[in-house]
């Protein structure tokens, strides 16, 4: 393990709320983005019958996951891997459906703070990003090899950047004599092309390595593919607990379920519904929850948390 990996989980309370287990007999959850084991510890200690699936693709975050969820004994199954493969992994583990899923998706903070990994543009590290170390593809080598034309499109669309034309012709020029390494490069590239940001606004490289750690990572992607195979394997009246940190997550999260939860998808006039559309979710959050004041004094890295909830009603 490089490094301590401590991490607050956020929404604590909500996720009580929302995911809940019967007392009286097994229960099985999937965390898919398991992480240090923050969420999950408060499930196993609620629920004793309760069994956890953990999954996550930062071996860092299973070693922390380990020791925090040691307590809970066999009840506890940990696996390296991408969200997007809880179904695969739920039937490696004999699990053919389950009572709740959690998905905690982003980057957390003892990734952020570890300048080894690359995530921060506050602290010189190498231009890494990965969540999962194994992966060949890292933001240093995304910078030297992409089009300008997908860097564009990345800055654009994952990082809603200013000037997203400019900075991505501008790595493309600088690229040819400075191959980008560390996140102190990058840093410099955004100041020369952005300047320094205002008072009030994000700093100039914020959005940039945003756009950069999501294309890197395919996170987006991970929670296309993710939404579907939890909904199948959710058993009637189980939960799906999704808390995101982007507005396109949230996004993708939030018309998931409205798409799952509608019963019509008829184009609108026709007098009779011909589209036999059965709804398959109940969504349990008609708005995004955020955190409450009081988690915000206390982590003020919850300020971005958006949570979503929905209950499998097939």
């Amino acid at each position: 393990m490089e490094a301590a990996f401590e991490h607050i989980p956020v929404l604590r309370r909500e996720v009580l709320e929302y995911l809940t287990f019967p007392s009286d007999r097994p229960a099985r959850l999937i965390d898919g983005t398991v992480g240090g084991g923050g969420h999950s510890a408060l499930l196993l200690r609620r629920y004793p019958q309760l069994e956890l699936l953990g999954i996550d693709r930062d071996e860092n975050a299973l070693a922390k996951a380990a020791e925090t969820l040691a307590f809970a004994g066999n009840r506890v199954t940990l696996v390296r891997g991408d969200y997007s493969s809880l179904a695969g992994r739920a039937t490696e583990h004999g699990w053919e459906e389950v009572d709740g899923i959690l998905l905690d998706i982003g980057v957390s903070s003892p990734q952020l703070d570890h300048a080894g990994r690359g995530f921060s543009w506050r602290a010189e590290g190498p231009l890494d990003m990965r969540m999962d170390q194994r992966s060949e593809l890292t933001a240093s080598r995304f910078l030297n090899r992409a089009s300008e034309q997908e860097l564009e499109r990345v800055l654009r669309e994952y990082g809603e950047v200013d000037k997203s034309r400019r900075v991505a012709a501008a790595i493309v020029k600088k690229r040819e004599t400075h191959p980008f390494a560390t996140t102190a490069d990058l840093v410099g590239l955004c100041d020369e092309v952005l300047g320094k940001s205002k008072p009030g606004k994000l700093p100039a490289p914020t959005l940039v390595f945003q756009a950069l750690r999501i294309a890197v990572n395919d996170e987006l992607g991970e929670l296309e593919r993710a939404l579907p195979a939890a909904e199948k394997l959710l058993k009637k009246g189980g939960r799906i607990v999704v808390i995101s940190f982007h507005s396109l997550e949230d996004r993708i999260v939030k018309n998931y379920f409205r798409d799952a939860a509608a019963s019509c998808i008829c184009p609108p006039g026709l007098p009779v519904c011909v589209c036999g559309k059965q709804s398959t979710l109940k969504v349990l959050t008609n708005k995004v929850v955020t955190a409450r004041e009081d988690e915000l004094a206390e982590n003020r890295r919850s300020a971005p948390a958006r949570l979503r909830a929905a209950e499998k009603l097939v």
